[in-house]
């Protein structure tokens, strides 16, 4: 009888899996090909190669009989493991990446073995639960959404549920949470987990072995790559980060990177939490936490509360009782499971339903290159340059420094969305094609309308509403045309002229239009030449 080996990929860093119990022994290949093709981050390939090497010590730790090979590709690996064990049956959690489970099979039996594809543990949903939702004759044109398929899965799972109605009588509280911080406020404090010995060194060899870009040093480095880091990390956020992350979840605030985002996305997405668990607990705390949406002030806190980050984030059992911490709102419960039981399960099904044609998808047929500020971070636009400045140096933007900033800027510019989705996937360290594909091709550059009815694309009056950057921007957001005119604001009209037959029938552009109609010839030249100058710097690294 041949020995089961369940083989685990670089995302699949769980060591609570159910399939771990069946299994004779575990398989972990560490490829390094993949990083020597492309210029990633620094920060990424560290946290992914460290993460692994640090579950290959957990699981011996508990007892698995872990083979860890390090190898150019993953065929290579295959083939030296099946030279050590011909016998051995191999088992695999499906990839979230498109056609990845099928590649790796056929790379196993081109090499004598066998691979058997298990359903992948590491999200809340299945492709059986979302073919239930849609229908088994989905439209192949079909457009989703997510609030609908959000609702779904909250009846489904029971989450922030009230018996079949939503906890507070709305699905959805993103309307107060678009506040802005008031001067002095200050975010609460980013755990850390400083580098132990492994992590620096293969941070080091990262250095030394392969081409990487952004930030080199380990100083800013703060993400956890084991398990009980993570569940440190989890701790921290529902103890300090939740309570403000609603109201201010969509905020910029100069030299604010983190706010009190979560920053657990690298965590779930190396499998270090499942997502059941971020989630539950925010509904947990909510539920012992809890106050009417938007009453709780994170400016002042409870009264008398004087407790600190580090007694409720210790080894991922936080020892502190409900009645110490700021109470949880609802908009802030919600906000934060919207984002992952709703969105990462969402964006993942509609990742698989897209592909192949997603990756290509360009029905603006946009072919401008990226600007070369994206890489180097040197421009005078105060919005642009701290958010290209948070991925150079961390791996890491929020989620509105994405989609409104760096993803809105490349659209009214212009640039191909392959290529903007390049630079995400090597930039971020939550990043995989899974994950930016249909956030940044569909999404964010909408390459195609699978996602949305309408592009993402906005002036420079949301950036000002959502930041506090207009204000010391060299660049003057009230004006659109002429030298020193927000780069945003011309190109966003000359964006809408341009796809004006593509995008004025869509349902929601109808105001846009208005607006554009309003303007005679001689300001839609102003802008279109207003438009063609600041092409003209950001291509050759000057705006």
């Amino acid at each position: 009888m041949s020995d089961s080996t369940l083989w685990l990929l670089g995302d699949q860093l769980n060591p609570d899996l159910d399939a771990l119990e069946a299994a004779d022994g575990v398989l972990l290949i560490e490829a390094h090909g993949f990083a020597a093709r492309r210029r990633y981050h620094a920060h990424k390939l560290t946290l992914v190669f460290s993460a692994m090497r640090h579950f290959r010590d957990d699981l011996r730790d508990r007892g698995h009989d872990v083979t860890y090979l390090e190898a150019d590709s993953f065929g290579e690996g295959v083939a030296t493991f099946l030279a050590e064990r011909p016998d051995a049956a191999l088992e695999l959690m499906r990839p979230a990446s498109h056609g990845a489970g099928e590649r790796l099979r056929g790379i196993v039996e081109a090499r004598g073995g066998s691979l058997e594809l298990l359903e992948n543990e590491l999200f809340w949903t299945t492709p059986a639960d979302w073919r239930a939702w849609t229908g088994e004759s989905a439209d192949d044109d079909r457009t989703y959404r997510q609030e609908d398929w959000y609702r779904h899965v909250r009846r489904e799972t029971g989450v922030l549920m009230d018996g079949d109605e939503p906890e507070g009588g709305e699905w959805n509280y993103d309307d107060r949470n678009r506040e802005t911080p008031p001067d002095g406020w200050t975010p609460p404090e980013r755990p850390r987990f400083e580098p132990d010995e492994l992590t620096r060194e293969t941070h080091a060899w990262v250095r030394n072995r392969f081409d990487t870009w952004g930030d080199g040093s380990l100083e800013g480095f703060a993400w956890p790559v084991t398990r009980r880091e993570a569940l440190r990390a989890l701790d921290a956020f529902v103890a300090r980060g939740l309570p403000a992350f609603g109201r201010y979840q969509d905020a910029m605030v100069g030299g604010e990177p983190f706010l009190a985002h979560s920053l657990l996305s690298p965590a779930i997405n190396l499998g270090l939490l499942d997502p059941r668990e971020p989630v539950r607990a925010v509904e947990a705390a909510y539920e012992t936490r809890d106050v009417e949406p938007g009453a709780f002030d994170p400016d002042v806190g409870p009264a008398g509360s004087e407790t600190t980050l580090d007694a409720f984030a210790t080894d991922g059992e936080g020892d502190g009782t409900a009645a110490d911490l700021p109470p949880v709102p609802l908009n802030a419960a919600e906000g934060f499971v919207r984002q992952v039981l709703g969105w990462r399960e969402f964006v993942r099904h509609v990742y698989r339903e897209a592909m192949p044609e997603l990756a290509d998808a360009n029905r603006l047929d946009q072919e401008r290159a990226l600007p070369p500020l994206y890489w180097d971070g040197e421009t005078d636009m105060r919005c642009l340059s701290e958010a290209v400045g948070h991925v150079r140096e961390h791996g890491y933007a929020h989620h509105i420094e994405r989609l409104m900033v760096l993803s809105n800027f490349a659209t009214i510019h212009g640039v191909d969305p392959a290529e903007l989705n390049e630079w995400f996937h090597l930039g971020f360290v939550d990043a995989y094609h899974w994950v930016t594909t249909p956030n940044v091709v569909a999404m964010g550059s909408f390459g195609t309308d699978v996602l949305s009815s309408k592009p993402y694309a906005a002036s420079g009056s949301y950036v000002n509403r959502m930041s506090d950057h207009c204000a010391s921007c060299p660049y003057a957001v009230s004006r659109t045309t002429g030298e020193g005119a927000c780069p945003f604001n011309a190109l966003y009209w000359d964006f809408l002229m341009e796809h004006e037959g593509t995008l004025r029938g869509t349902g929601r552009m109808g105001l846009m239009y208005s607006h554009v109609d309003n303007k005679d010839g001689e300001e839609r030249e102003a802008i279109r030449e207003r438009a063609a100058r600041v092409r003209e710097l950001a291509a050759a690294g000057e705006l």
